[in-house]
């Protein structure tokens, strides 16, 4: 009965919007044609569009691997002093939000940013780092590298040290015990993070609006809808398109994580990584200083603008204030309310949802179970553009009983497509946690007179809350930076988020400064989130080790 209900609320709330912009695809006055598919794909910007953001995802990956892999290898294999201050520095550009990096690149990187002002003055050159598509890629690979880091540094410290020493005593060592036993293991994680890094390039919005290079499929959905309408077929085919193209790395994914391969075969053979003396910390640090030092450029860069008065032609700004701080928070105050109230209903929906859920799919022994499974990791692979646009076609002018207007020009709408979008965070979360879990604490509550429900809410519920708060967390910080989807869902002014009114700032005259100010106060929101729902992972790893 449960699964049944789940069943029912997931697919009107996930799988009917879908439906409804497939519709709009393939339906013109009610009846089915392919006018709006032939129409879309004889447009070359279409083309252009769809080639670049193939290119683009190719490109990041690729690219963001050059310089994942070699600090996951530096983090997972090796001890040296500092070890865990660079994995710290690693994981910084994640809590960096697309659109605020694109801001701070644009800034230090731009055609009169610090970097080209400077060989300017020095040398007479500048170079076009931020123009058009290579802009893009360039800030989207220095953001999303860690997503490939962390998932290769999870797999290469799982691998069983038995295998290595099997290796090493049939004569492989140095780099060919690298390239053909370690990375070879280690390829299902490095595979999950870089398919998760191309759903994550596709479903970007902010970075190309910020750049103006809207000649990629999203941006190309959120212009037609913006300018034509809700009812543009040709918007629901560049969205239909995006689904597919995010469907299919999503099954790749879920295909790389859950196939099992050997590692992590025993705990007996595991030992710690390998010592480095004084020259080998000094030459991890020189790599890890090389491969990190552009991907922290954007912390500064929008640091420094949200405290400059003046920052005209010249290398740093000519004046500081804190005028841009002040004025955000005591005009548009709303921004940070509305961030926070939206962010942690949205987690807080998703914590029960994602409970239920993982403990149906681990303990529950009923039918639908892979039914439920799909419908929850799906959002996982729809881009936000796509799905505040199945919202608005699918309940456009629906009331809500009591409010008298209908739900998309609210600011509930926010909350749903928030936590729509995170379940797949607090299902994962949930998951793990009970996993680790072992079922004889249900088993013997239950042999005490307990029911189920009562067992589960009384015994399981507290035994997996760390868990289940580092799926929240990780729910609230995505949320809090969402862009995407706010955008279009934003009916109001006074209804906007910290990442609405950013966006907006930037591209009004002389709000540079106030909207690089909402880009930090966002910065410090995702940062607070990681780091909490970090520390709470770190501990529960190591009770479950002990």
């Amino acid at each position: 009965m449960v699964v049944a209900l789940l069943l029912l609320l997931l697919g009107a709330a996930i799988v009917l919007p879908l439906l409804d912009v497939l519709m709009g695809a393939v339906v013109v006055d009610h009846r089915p044609t392919l006018e709006n598919l032939t129409a879309v794909f004889a447009r070359p910007l279409f083309v252009r569009a769809l080639a670049n953001t193939l290119l683009s995802g190719v490109l990041v990956v690729g690219l963001g691997s050059l310089i994942a892999v070699p600090l996951a290898w530096l983090t997972a294999r090796y001890e040296f002093p500092g070890r865990r201050v660079l994995t710290t520095l690693g994981l910084l550009p994640l809590v960096v939000p697309p659109f605020v990096g694109a801001i701070a690149f644009q800034q230090i990187l731009g055609r009169e940013g610090m970097v080209n002002l400077f060989l300017l003055q020095r040398f007479g050159l500048s170079f076009p780092f931020m123009e058009g598509l290579r802009g893009v890629v360039l800030v989207q690979t220095l953001l999303y590298f860690p997503v490939i880091m962390v998932a290769t540094a999870a797999a290469l410290s799982g691998i069983d040290r038995a295998l290595e020493e099997a290796a090493q005593m049939l004569g492989a060592s140095g780099l060919r015990l690298h390239r053909r036993i370690l990375l070879p293991l280690a390829r299902r994680g490095y595979a999950a993070g870089a398919l998760l890094t191309f759903i994550r390039v596709v479903d970007d919005l902010g970075t190309p609006l910020m750049l103006d290079y809207p000649t990629l499929l999203a941006p190309q959905a959120y212009v037609r809808v913006t300018t034509i309408g809700l009812a543009d077929g040709e918007a629901s085919v560049i969205c239909a398109v995006l689904i597919a193209l995010s469907l299919v790395a999503l099954w790749l994914f879920t295909r790389a994580l859950g196939r099992k391969e050997l590692t992590s075969l025993g705990q007996s053979g595991k030992r710690s990584g390998v010592s480095l003396g004084a020259g080998g910390t000094a030459g991890a640090w020189a790599l890890a200083a090389l491969l990190l030092a552009p991907a922290l450029l954007p912390q500064v860069g929008v640091l420094l603008l949200s405290v400059s008065r003046e920052w005209g032609p010249t290398i740093f700004p000519s004046a500081y204030t804190a005028d841009h701080y002040r004025e955000v928070l005591w005009r548009t105050p709303h921004y940070l309310w509305n961030t926070l109230r939206y962010a942690v209903l949205a987690a807080c929906v998703d914590m029960v949802l994602g409970t239920v859920i993982a403990w149906l799919l681990l303990r529950g022994r009923t039918r639908g179970a892979g039914s439920l499974h799909a419908l929850a990791i799906v959002p996982l692979a729809v881009p936000g553009v796509v799905l505040a646009l199945g919202y608005l076609r699918m309940f456009h002018g629906w009331s809500l009983p009591g409010l008298g207007a209908s739900l998309t020009s609210t600011w509930l709408v926010l909350v749903v497509v928030y936590a729509v979008g995170r379940l797949p965070y607090t299902v994962r979360g949930s998951y793990a946690a009970l996993q680790a879990l072992p079922p004889a604490f249900e088993e013997a509550a239950q042999g005490l007179g307990a029911s189920r429900a009562r067992a589960f809410g009384r015994v399981t519920v507290p035994l997996v809350t760390r868990g289940l708060l580092v799926g929240g967390l990780l729910a609230f910080v995505s949320a809090a930076s969402d862009l995407s989807s706010t955008l279009l869902l934003v009916s109001r002014p006074e209804l906007g988020t910290l990442s609405y009114g950013a966006f907006v700032s930037m591209n009004e005259a002389g709000g540079r400064g106030p909207g690089a100010a909402l880009g930090v106060l966002v910065i410090a929101i995702v940062a607070a989130g990681t780091g909490v729902a970090a520390r709470l992972a770190l501990r529960g790893a190591a009770t479950t080790r002990s």
